[in-house]
């Protein structure tokens, strides 16, 4: 385990980019027909998530949009969420050492007893209401329960866009006519944002109606731009 983490400070420390351990993890503890739920706090507990109902698919779709990053988008979001716990941890609750730490309602009350910057009270709230919905979604997927996984997957994109504020408009659109396919249950950019993919969890029988739809829909709203889509 400790060479995963070490992967990532290399990509930290010499490519000076603040990642985290997703990658390196589903890499190196991925399993076939399966989610990976990563615990981020050492001793880095990982577990595998059944996903392999034959009823289900899930569809990645590439917006074919590089990421356009001035080098301070991750490192600011970085820093807004630390200023958060650190402005928790000053209002007493000096056992927030991580968002996955606080609770919503903390970070209400001590954004008002602060006078926290908006953008950290948003980029703070998707932290936290994430680490809850992953929770739920693993509990959801264990009981098969795929609408309740999509209702999370929709809820995480919404956050993505408006609080932690690293989606685009073709991974809007992208999202939105995933949506409205029967069938589909949920959609969500993946990958760090700012360009880049979405997920999309349906039923199997629904995969030629997105891929349709992706096809017809995605030039109209993304300038003339296709999707690269796999299933």
């Amino acid at each position: 385990l400790p060479r995963r983490p070490r992967r990532s400070q290399a990509e930290q420390t010499f490519c000076n980019s603040p990642c985290g351990i997703t990658d390196q993890f589903v890499c190196a503890c991925g399993e076939a027909g399966h989610a990976l739920l990563i615990d981020c706090r050492p001793p880095y507990a990982t577990e595998s998530v059944p996903l392999s109902d034959p009823r289900i698919a899930l569809v990645v779709a590439d917006s074919n949009v590089k990421p356009q990053l001035s080098g301070s988008e991750y490192p600011d979001r970085v820093q807004q969420c630390k200023d958060a716990c650190a402005a928790m941890q000053a209002a007493g609750h000096s056992e927030v050492r991580h968002l996955r730490d606080a609770t919503l309602s903390m970070l209400e009350t001590v954004a008002r007893s602060h006078a926290l910057p908006e953008a950290t009270v948003r980029r703070a709230r998707h932290g936290i209401s994430e680490d809850q919905r992953t929770l739920q979604a693993k509990e959801a997927l264990k009981a098969s329960d795929y609408a309740q996984v999509g209702r999370l997957m929709f809820a995480s994109h919404a956050s993505l866009r408006d609080d932690y504020r690293v989606s685009s408009p073709e991974l809007d659109a992208l999202v939105e006519i995933a949506r409205g396919v029967p069938g589909v249950h949920g959609s969500r950019l993946t990958g760090g944002g700012f360009g880049g993919c979405t997920v999309t969890l349906l039923s199997r029988s629904a995969v030629p109606a997105l891929l349709a739809a992706f096809e017809a829909e995605y030039p109209k709203r993304a300038g003339g731009r296709t999707a690269s889509v796999f299933v």
